[in-house]
């Protein structure tokens, strides 16, 4: 239950991520893959819609207007425009420590560790216990946190969400680390450029990236360096540097067809 799998992935496409993560789900749930921490970015820019979140709420003609992609989480929650960020996707059996409770208790462990990687860079964060209701807010995550996410000065930092499996839990979060953070205003459907605007200056007043909490840029490998510092540090874990397993790289590519068709995409 100590060692963990630790996967370094390059910047990619968002089908390829939300597939790479729910194929490591599939086999950490089965047993045949260890806990596995997966660190990864994604290229090019990418609105992801929560899993029950409507497709009317992005805008697909600015999306590809920008050349940004759209893919629908397995996870719930809120729209995120991912670019200059870190993502963490955190795979468990059910029976692991850090998979212990319910929903909320596990991001309150979990956001421990993720706490303290923020630490060791020089950010002094908070994970306030907020109201459920709070998700439900707006058609973006970075609006409002959430079940104890992170935040920074009361403006949220790290976004994560979980679904859970027979045999597994998945959870996946995002820290931006720097940017505009209003422009996902841009992919996201507004009456009008007025209200979208507005949307851009809310989020910018409630949402902050890593270059905005320490007051100077931090690179990708530093701050994943950091994040897998803080997993190690808080629940005493051993991190195995590895790769998909031939299996893994199979469900992947099938379920690539599943995370780039339309109809799954915009199925609501």
């Amino acid at each position: 239950m100590r060692q963990c799998r630790l996967i370094y992935d390059s910047p990619t496409i968002g089908r390829y991520n939300m597939a790479t993560d729910e194929a490591i789900l599939n086999a950490v749930s089965a047993g045949e893959s260890p806990p596995t921490l997966r660190l990864y970015g994604w290229e090019p820019l990418c609105l992801s819609l929560g899993y029950g979140q409507r497709s009317r709420e992005a805008d697909l003609d600015q999306l590809a207007a920008n050349g940004w992609d759209i893919v629908r989480r397995p996870t719930g929650g809120k729209a995120i425009l991912h670019g200059d960020e870190l993502t963490y996707s955190l795979a468990l059996p059910t029976d692991h420590p850090l998979a212990a409770g319910d929903v909320v208790t596990s991001y309150l462990t979990i956001s421990r560790a993720l706490a303290a990687g923020l630490e060791l860079l020089g950010v002094h964060p908070q994970a306030d216990p907020m109201s459920a209701t709070a998700t439900t807010a707006g058609p973006v995550c970075f609006e409002v946190p959430s079940h104890y996410e992170i935040t920074v000065g009361g403006r949220k930092l790290i976004g994560s969400a979980q679904v859970r499996r027979k045999g597994g839990i998945l959870q996946h979060g995002t820290l931006p680390l720097h940017g505009d953070l209003g422009r996902i205003c841009t992919g996201l459907a507004y009456p009008d450029e007025t209200a979208r605007e507005a949307g851009r200056e809310q989020i910018r007043a409630r949402a902050t990236t890593l270059e905005a909490a320490l007051g100077q840029r931090v690179s990708w490998q530093a701050t994943a360096d950091a994040m897998v510092r803080g997993f190690s540090q808080t629940f005493q874990l051993e991190f195995i540097v590895g790769t998909l397993t031939p299996s893994e790289q199979a469900d992947t590519e099938r379920l690539q067809a599943v995370y780039g068709s339309t109809e799954h995409t915009l199925r609501r």
